[in-house]
C-alpha cells in the first residue's frame, strides 16, 4: 500500500531532517521510499518541505500530489497544503506556531504544541523530532527503534553531539499520546 506525506515548515525548523529519519527508517525496515526535499532559496525562515513515499510495491513518482498524511510546523504551510491532502487524510498540526485550522470537514487533525513541549524539555531546536515521534506513534509506519537505532548514522559523522537530544525528543513525541488518554 502507498502511503504518502508532505512535511513543511519554515527553514531552520528542521523539517528536512524529520523527513529523512522517516523516509531512512521506512528503507531500513524494507519499504521502497522516495524522498524529495524542496526548499527556498533562503538560509533560514523560507519554506522547507519534503514528500516522503512509502510502499511495499516500486513507487513511479516521488510526488505526493494527494497525500495522506500532512506534518505542518507553521502557518504559511498549512495555508499552502491544506487543500491537498486526500479526503480522510490526517494533518498534523504544531499548535504552538500554527493559529489556523483547516477548514475542511473530510480531514482528521492531529494538534500537538511541539515548541512548547520542546521548549519544556529538550530545547526548542528539537520541536522537529517531537513531531516526528508522534507522527510515527500515530501512524504506524515506521518503528521508532529503527529511527533511534540508526541516529547516529542518520545525523552523519561530526554531529554525534545531537544523537541524544534528538533520540530523547523522538521518546517525548511518541510517549506524548500515551499522556494525553
Amino acid at each position: 500500500m502507498l502511503q504518502k506525506t508532505i512535511m513543511s515548515g519554515i527553514g531552520g525548523q528542521g523539517i528536512l531532517f524529520s523527513g529523512l529519519s522517516f523516509a531512512w527508517a521506512a528503507m531500513l525496515e524494507g519499504h521502497e521510499v522516495t524522498y524529495l526535499p524542496s526548499y527556498g532559496a533562503e538560509m533560514r525562515g523560507g519554506i522547507a518541505s519534503c514528500t516522503i513515499a512509502i510502499s511495499d510495491e516500486e513507487i513511479a513518482s516521488p510526488v505526493a500530489s494527494s497525500p495522506n498524511y500532512l506534518v505542518i510546523m507553521d502557518n504559511l504551510s498549512l495555508q499552502r497544503l491544506q487543500n491537498q491532502t486526500v479526503s480522510g487524510g490526517e494533518v498534523f498540526i504544531n499548535t504552538s506556531i500554527v493559529n489556523n485550522r483547516p477548514v475542511r470537514g473530510d480531514i482528521d487533525v492531529v494538534e500537538i504544541p511541539v515548541n512548547d513541549i520542546a521548549i519544556e524539555t529538550v530545547g526548542e531546536r528539537y520541536a522537529n523530532m517531537i513531531m516526528l515521534g508522534a507522527f510515527v506513534n500515530r501512524t504506524r509506519q515506521v518503528k521508532l527503534s529503527t529511527i533511534i537505532d540508526n541516529m547516529g548514522e542518520i545525523l552523519g559523522k561530526g554531529k554525534d553531539r545531537f544523537k541524544g537530544k534528538n533520540i530523547e525528543a523522538l521518546q517525548i513525541g511518541y510517549d506524548y499520546f500515551s499522556r494525553e488518554k
